[in-house]
């Protein structure tokens, strides 16, 4: 494979609080560099995240911190070189940042949609916060972390020219299984949402109640002071990525709440997913469309739809909770590490460059007549 110069345009690189792109970003770009690309990976420096900077200088890129777009003008350098150019979803001024990516040089131009059902719902209701319709055919490749029929959705009715999937992944050198106490019977790993409450509500919380000997844990920023947790449940305000094998490590099972717009659009795992089955712990999900072609249901992974569902899975045995962490963690370390995706971006850029370089010959011969 040839070494690419690879320019990303992301939310975060350096601070995972409060979003789940940091995780993404770390993991794929650490696989990149290990494949030999050369990563430079800008990121708009605000309080927010400049608070809370858990990797500040992450080993695998050089990262650029810019407050305006006249500091990314000053590496303009970084543009010319690059064979591939990536624009995150949320990131601010995408379509200045596609503008100077097209002028400096002649990289393949990708944007990456970390939140393709919140970007699709935005669209719908002509809120163009961080994409706009007229954007999206410009870019050569749109990867979305999202498969399936909104693949054809986004190049059929948005005009993307090329729609590809690069879902979110996990790095086996920081998620495996290790010895831990059994703390928790259930565990969940997430921020507080309006639309996942009821769920988290309906098979975390309830099940706690029902379950008064057994311990209960959700961690997770921006939980209403009225969240009326029972007693057995532990609130954890923030786990940093670098403790987050050790809590999924601490459950007999952990339970994985899917957005209400992610479940309406199908096909759309979450990071949670493969972190947790990295680790072999036992996963209880909620339903969405596609969630079978990931994994297999009853073997390893378990549905829970209501509460007396999930206390029948909790009260399995040990030797089947294990049985079924470990058929999931085969199945992410087959299928779903980042160094896959690593190579499905390769691979794509490959295509894009080679359907570019046609485009090209063709636009020459035509002028030539």
């Amino acid at each position: 494979m040839q070494q690419l110069n690879i320019v990303i345009f992301g939310l975060s690189i350096t601070s995972s609080w409060g979003n789940g792109h940091a995780t993404t970003f770390r993991g794929l770009v650490k696989a990149l560099h290990h494949r030999g690309h050369s990563i430079t990976f800008f990121e708009k420096d605000v309080p927010w995240y400049a608070d809370n900077r858990d990797l500040p200088s992450p080993p695998f890129c050089e990262t650029i911190l810019y407050r305006n777009l006249q500091e990314v003008d000053a590496h303009s350098d970084r543009l010319e070189r690059a064979d591939l150019v990536i624009i995150g979803s949320f990131v601010p001024d995408s379509r200045a940042l596609l503008d100077r990516a097209r002028h400096c040089g002649n990289a393949c131009l990708a944007f990456y949609d970390i939140d393709t059902p919140v970007t699709m719902a935005k669209l719908e209701r002509g809120d163009y916060e961080y994409l706009h319709p007229d954007t999206i055919p410009e870019f050569d490749l749109y990867l979305s972390f999202t498969g399936g029929p909104c693949l054809d959705r986004l190049e059929r009715h948005w005009g993307a020219r090329w729609a590809q999937p690069l879902y979110c992944s996990v790095d086996p050198d920081l998620y495996y299984p290790e010895s831990q106490a059994l703390d928790y019977a259930l565990g969940y790993l997430g921020t507080y949402s309006d639309d996942r409450q009821p769920t988290v509500e309906k098979l975390l919380m309830a099940s706690a109640q029902r379950m008064p000997d057994a311990r209960f844990c959700v961690a997770g920023a921006q939980y209403p002071e009225d969240v009326n947790w029972p007693g057995n449940v532990e609130h954890i305000q923030h786990i940093p990525p670098s403790q987050h094998r050790a809590f999924y490590n601490r459950q007999r099972f952990t339970l994985n709440v899917t957005r209400r717009d992610m479940i309406a659009m199908g096909y759309s795992p979450s990071v949670r997913l493969f972190e947790a089955g990295a680790c072999g712990t036992a996963v209880i999900s909620d339903y969405w469309g596609g969630l079978d072609s990931f994994f297999t249901i009853g073997e390893e992974i378990l549905v829970a739809q209501n509460t007396e569902e999930a206390l029948e899975l909790l009260a399995m045995d040990d030797l089947n909770r294990r049985a079924i962490g470990e058929r999931m963690r085969r199945k992410v370390l087959e299928q779903h590490t980042a160094n896959h995706r690593a190579k499905e971006l390769e691979s794509y850029w490959r295509q894009s460059a080679a359907l570019r370089r046609v485009e090209m010959a063709r636009g020459s011969t035509a002028l030539g007549r």
